[in-house]
């Protein structure tokens, strides 16, 4: 599935340790926007790392999940592309 991060973190450092994490999982498509695809268990695990970097209290981090029919419906204006699927290959 397409999942979409969108973060507004005050603390540099922590605004930081956040966007490497979502790094490990997706790329980035604007500042503070990643995309990724991902399985349940891997959006699992990244919703576990984001509650391990973030303050609730200061944090804004919104996951979005998309279905497959939505993701094919993304519109982009300038440029840029959709977040593929990783091509793997195991040997």
């Amino acid at each position: 599935m397409l999942i979409v991060v969108s973060y507004d973190v005050q603390n540099d450092r922590r605004r930081t340790r956040l966007a490497h994490a979502l790094k490990d999982f997706g790329q980035r498509v604007q500042y503070s926007v990643f995309e990724a695809r991902l399985k349940a268990e891997q959006l699992d695990t990244l919703r576990q790392r984001i509650e391990t970097l973030i303050d609730p209290a200061e944090d804004k981090v919104r996951v979005y999940r998309l279905c497959a029919e939505c993701s094919e419906q993304v519109e982009i204006r300038g440029h840029g592309a959709v977040t593929e699927d990783p091509e793997v290959y195991v040997l």
